[in-house]
């Protein structure tokens, strides 16, 4: 930090009473439409050690609305604030949890109108009762919920009457996996959102954090796809039970290590840019 202020950097170190977890990154620029923004938002740190174990995912996007509600965040940082409204981004303390909230009451909705109701959602822990309740009540009326949780879980699934249509897996490998992705609905109905919070009360209540929206269809579809193989790991995953206890998937398909999986075809992306 003292070599960043020798460069003529200007230092936010946070806030006293809460702490600023949030990856995000901006930069403003004028063009002759006026004040313009490029803005980054990542789910895991600017660390090139991390960067070498962790898996992660970032958003780069020129999105106007994404940008002003983003130098917002900054604006009140500036001032020790904190951000009380948003339209677009997810932004703990104030805007996140309640959001979250709204978003699987609208799949309860859906099923209730006769539709189907869906909700993936990958992290690295899930402790915050209130949004594990709104799980579970999801989950009783008939939305379908897959739960990609690395660590601590607080929630078991496959009890009678409650978390029947609730699935917990865990996939611990070569990298720790570290995105948070919040998905809700399917098809054109789905709402996919990155960001740096997981279902922890000290993430949603405690922290500034920031979830972005992911508008671009291209993305949409690698998002569901990296969704897709990591539920369809049988190598590294672990199903949880209804007792808390975590197994391998039974299934009879080919062998599926996931991070394996994208490990290679990252390589293989690489080299066919390179050719």
């Amino acid at each position: 930090s003292q070599r960043l202020e020798d460069a003529g950097c200007r230092l936010i170190y946070g806030l006293d009473h809460i702490k600023v977890h949030s990856k995000l990154c901006q930069i403003t620029y004028m063009s002759e439409e006026g004040i313009r923004y490029v803005t980054q938002i990542g789910t895991g740190n600017y660390n090139e050690k991390t960067s070498k174990l962790y898996t992660d995912l970032s958003l780069m996007t020129a999105d106007q609305a994404i940008g002003e509600e983003a130098a917002e965040v900054f604006h009140k940082l500036c001032l020790a604030q904190t951000v009380e409204h948003t339209n677009h981004l997810l932004v703990a303390p104030n805007c996140l949890q309640n959001k979250l909230i709204d978003k699987i009451d609208a799949e309860i909705a859906k099923v209730q109108d006769g539709n189907a109701g869906y909700i993936g959602v990958k992290m690295n822990s899930l402790t915050d009762k209130k949004l594990i309740d709104k799980l579970i009540e999801a989950s009783m009326a008939g939305v379908q919920i897959d739960l990609i949780v690395r660590g601590i879980c607080c929630i078991l699934p496959g009890i009678k009457g409650k978390t029947e249509n609730l699935r917990v897996t865990s996939i611990v490998g070569r990298y720790l996996e570290h995105p948070r992705i919040f998905s809700f609905g399917s098809g054109n109905d789905q709402k996919i959102y990155i960001g740096s919070a997981d279902m922890m009360t000290r993430n949603t209540e405690k922290r500034v954090e920031v979830a972005a929206p992911i508008l671009d269809q291209d993305i949409c579809r690698q998002i569901n796809h990296y969704l897709k193989v990591m539920l369809s790991d049988n190598v590294k995953a672990r199903e949880e039970d209804h007792n808390g206890n975590y197994k391998i998937p039974k299934n009879q398909d080919t062998p599926l290590n996931s991070q394996e999986f994208f490990y290679k075809q990252a390589y293989l992306n690489a080299k066919n840019v390179n050719s």
